[in-house]
């Protein structure tokens, strides 16, 4: 299988000291990792487009007021295997208050696997209790 570099799109959502995440997992170290939400960017596709079709598809969810924040390089190791992403990160707004309750979970769609998404302190991230990656994220954090 050839070696590539992914390109991605994220969205940083916050609220109330909170960040939008889903969690994740290293199946070889059993690390636990959490991630603003976003995905994959097609060919032919801006990022912006692609940040607002994966909210949609993820989590049905409308975004607004979207900014570019810059693109990261993450070179990381997941389930032993190295990976290398461009990450184009975004802030964004949602259109509908609903998703703004904190203590809510809500149904998050990845292809044929179904998992949540959820608010965490973004205090505890810069503290550490929360692993939120790639870290190249943290300063973006308000």
């Amino acid at each position: 299988m050839a070696k590539h570099i992914r390109p991605i799109a994220l969205g940083l959502i916050e609220h109330q000291g909170h960040i939008l995440v889903s969690q994740g997992q290293d199946r070889q170290t059993k690390s636990v990792f959490y991630r603003f939400l976003g995905g994959g960017i097609d060919f032919g596709e801006t990022s912006q487009t692609a940040l607002e079709r994966e909210f949609a598809e993820e989590i049905q969810a409308e975004l607004t007021d979207i900014e570019y924040l810059g693109c990261l390089d993450n070179i990381f190791t997941l389930n032993g295997k190295l990976k290398h992403e461009l990450i184009q990160l975004f802030r964004a707004k949602f259109v509908d208050p609903k998703f703004y309750q904190l203590n809510e979970r809500f149904r998050l769609v990845e292809g044929d696997r179904i998992d949540a998404a959820f608010w965490i302190p973004a205090a505890q991230v810069l503290t550490g209790e929360y692993r939120l990656v790639p870290e190249s994220c943290h300063p973006y954090l308000h």
